[in-house]
Order: structure tokens, then C-alpha cells, then sequence
């Protein structure tokens, strides 16, 4: 006999801090386990909770948050199959087999904790879920359930676009990595995210991974972007067009609530300290983001151009990102610290929405991540690119060609491009330039945050629809469910056809 499903209400919560008002409206939400997934989750949970929602929280063992740190909310675990030393893992390519695993080793225990909180809750006090789109199981659940559904992307516009168009991407036959694709200009085939042509089993999970993202999309009755009207406006347009559903462009989430303390990493403060010793716009800050790792020989280029470009820094250094190194290992080459001393700082961790605040900091060396991107455009920063996979090629397009606040160092780093492109953002008119464009952005998302902006009416609309959800979804029900499985049957479909061709 199977044992009962664990209690809903997590260790240590009381029923006040859990339940509040029994009258409020529930909004339960599930993040994809990973810190570019989870802050704006987190952001979107505190937006909700401030129009007056209460807020669930499901969440896997892996990479779980911490209740203590978010005691307004409720947290309901769920097993997800994975080790608890479980960690994530150097490639890109074993993070979707990761995620593939998850999602599925999720689904039957998600459904066992769903019921058990609608069974706790008042008759329509659960207003919708929100879930990650890339968490296809859990709006599969959901739906069976009757509970209405909202899909939140957390990458770009532009990149949800393009998960939509690869149907048709493949059936037109791109394949050379730099081709234009006329279509999403001003991509090239080599900045779209799947691994175009990998013809082995980690192309056709990563295939699988954007077919189940877009279904996830499809099925769900409305979709939740993190980004904002003055930078996307067109690509929104494209969105609404052909999703014919809800599309609430809600950011910079960041800009409307603070992530409370859903760091996976600790952060080290001290470089706040440091940076104020220097004139304004003059410290280069760089980071490659929570998961993505380089070579040793890439570290050695970097870590010796950034000391020959004289421009004083603050440089992330994760434990193991350089691949092959154990957590313990030093990262940087030796003499480094002795060349840059007095001039440099080197953190495991930075708070890096007060790093790119702070009046010191004049440019961003970044990996591209959209959290990242988001956050340099709304302080006004200028960024050098290197993406490393993922959606990060596109948002290093868009940087450098669309709204021209940065560029990309593309190719194999050696010292010496890398002296030059730090010079170029940080010191040459070059720079400069894209420093007074990263400015006017920064006024547009202020803007659209302000009241009366694009992004404060968004959420004003999303609350009023998740407060309706419920009704909508009772008259619709049927026609959803038979629309959600043709959907999926069609994405299936493709996917296999492709994985044939390869």
C-alpha cells in the first residue's frame, strides 16, 4: 500500500502565517528550481501578496527555498526523485536532461499535494496556479484538477517567440549556424537556443525541452513575461497576435518587489564598501550568472586581459565555475591577485541589483542571462556579452544590434581581445555612447513602472484576471482540456518528426 501523501503545511508553519484572511484568494505558484527561475517567481509571488492574494508556494527537494526566510507564504514540498546532494550540474546539456527528469519524477506526487490543498482550502478560494513554462507535468496536473492555469516565461519576449517559431524554423530547413533567420530578425540561426545541429541525444532533450515549454504556453490561459513595453513593444504585439490569449508584460519585476532572501548563494556585502571608494562610472563588474561555467584556459585569458586593461573591477568567481575544479580549488591564475591588487576585488557571491545601482559601477561583463540583462538595462549600465547557451545568444543580439547598450566578444578569448573590449566599454567614446543609450532604457522601465506605466496597468490586469480565473475557466473547461490535448499532440507530433530527421 502506497503511504499517504505528506501534510500540505510545511514543518514549523503556523495555520495564521499559512491561511490569513480565509476570505483572500489563493494564488499557488511552482518555479523551475534554478536562481534565474526562482528570483522572479519570488518577485511575482511579492507583487501578488501586495494586491492582497495569498500565496502557495509548491517547490521541489532540489534546490528548495527556505520557509524561515519567507514567512508571509506557504510552502508545499514536493519529491521530486533527486538526491538531496544532488547539484547542478557544469553543462548546460545535463541541466535539460536535469530538468526533463524532474518535471516527470514530479507529476504524481505534485498531484497528491495539489488535491490535498484544495481539499484544505474554501470552495473557489484557489484564484489559479502559476507555474513555470517550462514545468509542463504540473499545468497538466493543474488542468486535470480544474484549477486555471498561467504559464510565466521568465526569459525575454523575443525568446518566447522563438521557442513558438521552431516548428516552423525546422520545417524550413536553417541549418547553417549563420544564417539570418528572416523570420526574428535579427537573429542568426546561431542565436536561437536549441542546439541546432546536435545530432545526438542532448539536441533532441533540448528539442524536447522547447516543444514542452511551448505547449506549456498553449494549454495554460494566460502567459506572465518579465519584461516591459518600451523595450519589447513589437515582439508583445507578435505574441498577442498569435497566441490569441492574455500576455501580461509585468517587468521588471525586481523594479516592484525585492526577491527577499531567495539567493541559493551566500552574497558578500564587502564589495558595496569597496566600490564606493571609486569615481562614478568607473568599475567594471563582472559575472557569468548561477550555472555558467568556463575553461580553465578562459579564466587564465580573462583573468590576465581584465588586469591589462588598468580599469578597476569587481569579478563573481563562483566555487567550481571554471569546469574541472573541485568547490576548494583557486580559480585564478597565480600572480593575478598581486597584478590587480588595490584596483580589483574578487567575490564568491554579489548582491549585483545593488552592484549595478551603485554610482560606481560603469559597465557589466555578463553571460547574457535575461535576469542579468534586465537588471544592467534598468541601472542604465552598458554590457559586454559572452553567452554561453540557452537564450543568452538572442539577448547578446538584442544588446548589440537592437538596442545598442553593449556588444558581444565573440570567438576564442585571449588576452588580448579582452583588454581591448574592456577598454572599449569602460574608457573609448565607443562606450560611452552605449552608456548614454543604456540611460534612456533606464528612464523608459522607470516609466513603465511608475503609476499609470505599461507595467503597472499589466499587473493591475493580472490580478484582476487571476481574481476571475476560476469563473473563466469553469466555462471553458471543456473546450480547454479537448484544445490543451490537440496541442500537445501536435507539438508531440513535430518533435518526433524532427528527432527522425536528425
Amino acid at each position: 500500500m502506497a503511504p499517504p501523501p505528506a501534510p500540505a503545511m510545511a514543518a514549523g508553519e503556523s495555520s495564521d502565517a499559512v491561511n490569513g484572511d480565509p476570505r483572500r484568494r489563493h494564488v499557488l505558484l511552482f518555479p523551475l528550481p534554478y536562481q534565474g527561475h526562482i528570483n522572479p517567481m519570488f518577485r511575482l509571488a511579492g507583487v501578488l501578496h501586495s494586491r492582497g492574494f495569498a500565496i502557495t508556494i509548491f517547490h521541489t527537494h532540489f534546490n528548495a527555498p527556505d520557509p524561515s526566510r519567507h514567512p508571509e507564504y506557504r510552502f508545499v514540498p514536493v519529491a521530486d526523485g533527486m538526491s538531496s546532494a544532488t547539484t547542478v550540474p557544469v553543462a548546460i546539456e545535463d541541466v535539460v536532461a536535469q530538468i526533463l527528469a524532474l518535471t516527470a519524477a514530479c507529476e504524481a506526487p505534485f498531484r497528491d499535494r495539489l488535491a490535498a490543498v484544495l481539499d484544505e482550502y474554501s470552495k473557489d478560494a484557489v484564484a489559479c496556479l502559476i507555474a513555470d513554462a517550462h514545468l509542463l507535468p504540473i499545468f497538466t496536473v493543474a488542468t486535470s484538477l480544474a484549477v486555471p492555469t498561467l504559464a510565466l516565461r521568465t526569459g525575454s519576449a523575443t525568446c518566447c517567440a522563438c521557442f513558438l517559431a521552431y516548428p516552423m524554423l525546422f520545417e524550413k530547413g536553417y541549418l547553417p549556424r549563420d544564417m539570418p533567420v528572416k523570420e526574428l530578425p535579427p537573429y542568426r540561426v546561431r542565436d536561437l537556443i536549441i542546439l541546432g545541429d546536435d545530432e545526438d541525444e542532448r539536441g533532441g532533450q533540448a528539442r524536447e525541452l522547447v516543444a514542452r515549454a511551448v505547449a506549456s504556453v498553449k494549454v495554460s490561459s494566460g502567459l506572465i513575461l518579465n519584461t516591459f513595453d518600451a523595450l519589447e513593444r513589437h515582439e508583445l504585439e507578435g505574441l498577442r497576435r498569435d497566441l490569441a490569449m492574455p500576455v501580461f508584460d509585468v517587468g521588471p519585476l525586481h523594479k516592484f518587489a525585492p526577491a527577499g532572501d531567495s539567493s541559493l548563494l551566500r552574497q558578500d556585502r564587502s564589495c558595496l564598501e569597496w566600490v564606493d571608494t571609486w569615481p562614478p562610472a568607473s568599475v567594471l563588474y563582472v559575472s557569468f550568472g548561477s550555472v555558467a561555467c568556463i575553461t580553465r584556459r578562459e579564466m587564465e585569458e580573462t583573468a590576465w586581459g581584465i588586469a591589462g586593461s588598468g580599469v578597476p573591477f569587481i569579478w563573481v568567481v563562483r566555487p567550481g565555475m571554471v569546469r574541472g575544479s573541485t568547490p576548494n580549488q583557486q580559480e585564478l591564475p597565480e600572480g593575478f591577485e598581486a597584478a590587480t591588487r588595490g584596483r580589483g576585488v574578487v567575490v564568491a557571491w554579489a548582491p549585483q541589483e545593488e552592484v549595478l545601482r551603485h554610482r560606481g559601477v560603469g559597465g557589466f561583463w555578463t553571460h547574457s542571462g535575461w535576469n542579468s540583462t534586465m537588471e544592467s538595462i534598468c541601472e542604465g549600465v552598458p554590457m559586454l556579452c559572452r553567452p554561453n547557451f540557452g537564450d543568452q545568444m538572442g539577448n547578446a543580439r538584442y544588446v548589440e544590434h537592437v538596442w545598442k547598450v553593449g556588444f558581444e566578444v565573440d570567438g576564442e578569448l585571449d588576452r588580448g581581445n579582452v583588454e581591448a573590449a574592456v577598454r572599449r566599454l569602460m574608457t573609448d567614446k565607443d562606450g560611452a555612447e552605449m552608456r548614454a543609450r543604456a540611460g534612456e532604457l533606464k528612464k523608459a522601465a522607470a516609466e513603465c513602472t511608475g503609476k499609470g506605466g505599461s507595467s503597472s496597468v499589466a499587473i493591475d490586469k493580472l490580478s484582476r484576471f487571476g481574481s476571475h480565473a476560476r469563473n473563466r475557466a469553469a466555462q471553458s473547461y471543456t473546450r480547454e482540456t479537448t484544445s490543451s490535448n490537440a496541442i500537445i499532440q501536435s507539438i508531440t507530433g513535430w518533435l518526433m518528426r524532427t528527432l527522425q530527421e536528425v
